[in-house]
């Protein structure tokens, strides 16, 4: 049995109201739901970048940590990337940037070649 996992219902975001720190050129959506934030960006012609954090400040002063790949995948499809693969990059370590508790998924414009396909 699948494990249920709310996600809330994302509303878009006008760009009036966007973080403004720091500013990216690339971003070009944002939304927002009861529990998270997720950021568009266009890094290229082809490839979307989502940066995904939950909303809530932990103890520690830095949004909480604990984003499930169900919930990922979730929120891949609440903001319209239901039908195209993501990846999530684990960098070397000389190349790891960890300043904030969020999560990244790179939507890529064809489906990759060696993910799992439903056989259905």
């Amino acid at each position: 049995m699948k494990k249920m996992v709310a996600v809330g219902e994302f509303k878009k975001v006008p760009q009036s109201q966007w973080p403004l720190t720091p500013h990216d050129p690339k971003r070009s959506n944002v939304w927002l739901s009861g529990y998270f934030l997720v950021q568009e960006f266009r890094e290229d012609a082809e490839i979307v970048r989502l940066s995904i954090n939950i909303t809530t400040i932990g103890r520690s002063g830095r949004w909480k940590d604990g984003i499930t790949w169900d919930a990922l995948q979730l929120i891949k499809a609440a903001v319209g990337y239901s039908e195209r693969d993501a990846v999530e990059v684990y960098p070397r370590d000389s190349d790891v940037v960890d300043v904030a508790n969020m999560r990244h998924l790179w939507i890529l414009p064809e489906p990759i070649p060696f993910a799992w396909r439903n056989s259905r």
